[in-house]
């Protein structure tokens, strides 16, 4: 059995992406590419087809974490493969995506699974700059679902 992670934000260039980034990079390091399959996309359309956003591309570079992926936008598919861990930013991307496809029980944010922060969103960094602070929150819940995922199914 294949566990599909799909890490969500608005425009999927600045917090999804990184979060995709971060979490392949544990699940290589963990053995588990094999076992995991990890993806991102945007609730929104605007920038289907672009790279990340430079402030995330930075930011992992610096942590010498590669990405290269590509914008795309969430679609119906996406929500009904089994096995499938859906990981929201915040709790607009969690309202877009129940008006948009209905309750989704695998659905949650990416910080339920940082119960030790104080802070339950990953703020947008487009218009912050806050690209560093963004990393900090995305890898501690990274870290979090890898262990839930482990525990969850053996691995």
């Amino acid at each position: 059995m294949v566990i599909h992670v799909l890490f969500i934000c608005l425009g999927n260039i600045c917090r999804s992406p990184m979060a995709e980034a971060v979490f392949q990079q544990m699940v290589n390091e963990a053995g588990l590419q094999e076992k995991i399959t990890v993806d991102s996309a945007g609730t929104g359309s605007w920038h289907v087809g672009e790279s990340a956003h430079s402030g995330t591309r930075r930011v992992l570079a610096q942590h010498g974490i590669p990405y290269n992926g590509r914008a795309r936008q969430i679609t119906a598919t996406d929500t009904k493969h089994p096995n499938t861990y859906l990981v929201a930013m915040d709790e607009e991307n969690m309202a877009d995506l129940a008006g948009r496809y209905g309750r989704l029980p695998n659905l949650s944010r990416l910080l339920d699974y940082a119960p030790q922060l104080p802070e339950r969103d990953v703020p947008d960094p487009y218009y912050t700059g806050r690209f560093e602070h963004v990393y900090q929150l995305v890898t501690a819940g990274c870290q979090g679902l890898l262990a839930t995922i482990r525990a969850d199914h053996g691995l």
